[in-house]
């Protein structure tokens, strides 16, 4: 049973389009600037087709969040959501995950951030200036999320804008290009190629389930949740779509490409054109930061306010309204797995994880709907046509990620949920946080 919510005792200040901000931020990361030329070698002129059909598929999945997220205006996203529809043990593991792999990611990224940084200062990545640049990097992100979450969300936004005009950019620059020949697809690809892109793609669009996470600190999260999620999807897919229409258009030996957006920018633009490309990647690597900053802090508060992890978690600052022992502890976790290279042993346990979270959402989705739920959860405030279809259609798509995982990940993620798993029988099955 989901605990009464403390939610009042943060500030509601997140509107629909700062959402909208937290996830473009956490889609729209790093792996964008070296995606295309991956798909051009895979299916070549479809690419740009299979971008788009992915994304609709995508879609489907934020949907049904969407519909879910509708019902609570806690804090917490999909570990809330499983909470309420299969107990305890189940949201426990999707919490523990959502919690894991975002320090795991804020850990992983930092150190993409540190190595592009080398690229102006040379001396960057190597040791005391690496742990010393990480150290500061993250206390900054941290002591940002602490202030307040309006001051989190100017950050968030201003890095999205950031990341997004050099995109924007680019695809308007080279969408003189895109003519029939480059819109020529010629034979279609062999399956094969088509479903190793589309495993690759549904990695691409990840990133939108976050959105929900923080719904404890928007104005109106019925109503802004689920449009954040669907305008998330609306913008990257356009966007993404276009990119690659603009990188087939622009640089013809793209396949080969190493650094296709880049490359690309610098035959449109010149060195100019690479210059901005270049620091979009920087911004980008930053926003994603941030985001991870965000988003895993709220996880773990959520699992602390339910008494699923120890209370002192939930602990809020009496001056800025937030959650500030789950952001310094979460910061910390991230630092030290930063700083030590382990988060590349943790980080296998990504498709896993998504797989959990956006599984244990749709099928969130429907048992809610149950009769017998009528009095325990709030109705949706947005309600998906075409009754079961679409949430069975997501968790299929969603399933997809097991297809496209490696063994490493298997296994990571294996070992991830058996960690959690250990974790609830000692210390929450004794009601031990309660």
């Amino acid at each position: 049973m989901i605990q009464p919510s403390r939610v009042a005792d943060l500030r509601r200040e997140l509107g629909r389009w700062d959402l909208t901000a937290i996830g473009v931020n956490q889609v729209v990361g790093g792996a964008i600037f070296a995606t295309p030329a991956a798909l051009a070698a895979a299916v070549g002129a479809w690419s740009p087709l299979l971008v788009l059909a992915i994304g609709l598929a995508s879609t489907l999945i934020a949907a049904t969040f969407a519909e879910v997220s509708s019902r609570f205006d806690a804090t917490g996203g999909p570990y809330l959501f499983t909470r309420a529809a299969f107990g305890r043990f189940l949201a426990f593991e999707v919490g523990w995950m959502q919690w894991f792999t975002r320090v795991a990611s804020w850990a992983a990224v930092i150190n993409v951030l540190v190595a592009s940084l080398g690229f102006y200062w040379p001396s960057v990545p190597h040791e005391p200036w690496r742990t010393v640049v990480m150290s500061a990097l993250i206390s900054a992100l941290a002591m940002v999320n602490i202030l307040g979450i309006r001051q989190s969300a100017w950050v968030v936004n201003t890095l999205t804008i950031g990341k997004l005009v050099p995109l924007v950019l680019f695809v308007v620059v080279a969408a003189p290009l895109i003519g029939p020949v480059a819109l020529h697809t010629g034979p279609p690809p062999h399956f094969a190629e088509v479903s190793k892109s589309a495993l690759l793609l549904i990695f691409l669009y990840g990133g939108y389930e976050v959105v929900p996470i923080p719904a404890g600190e928007s104005r109106h999260p019925h109503r802004d949740v689920p449009f954040a999620l669907i305008m998330t999807l609306v913008i990257v897919t356009t966007l993404f779509a276009s990119i690659q229409l603009g990188c087939l258009a622009a640089l013809p030996g793209l396949a080969a490409s190493k650094t296709p957006l880049i490359d690309a920018a610098a035959r449109l633009a010149g060195i100019g054109g690479a210059a901005v490309i270049t620091v979009g990647a920087v911004i980008s690597t930053t926003g994603n930061n941030m985001g991870q900053a965000l988003s895993g802090s709220r996880a773990l508060f959520a699992l602390a306010e339910q008494g699923d992890v120890p209370r002192p978690f939930a602990r809020i600052s009496l001056r800025y309204r937030t959650p500030v022992v789950a952001i310094v502890f979460t910061a910390a976790v991230a630092l030290i797995l930063a700083a030590t290279g382990s988060f590349a042993i943790m980080a296998t346990a990504s498709a896993v994880s998504r797989l959990f979270v956006c599984v244990g959402t749709c099928a969130a989705a429907l048992r809610l709907r149950e009769p017998a739920f009528a009095d325990r959860v709030a109705p949706p405030r947005f309600r998906l046509p075409l009754g079961p279809w679409i949430p069975v259609a997501a968790i299929v798509i969603a399933s997809a990620i097991l297809f496209g995982a490696t063994k490493a990940q298997l296994i990571g993620g294996a070992a991830a949920l058996a960690a959690g798993a250990v974790l609830f029988l000692i210390a929450v099955v004794p009601g031990r946080f309660r």
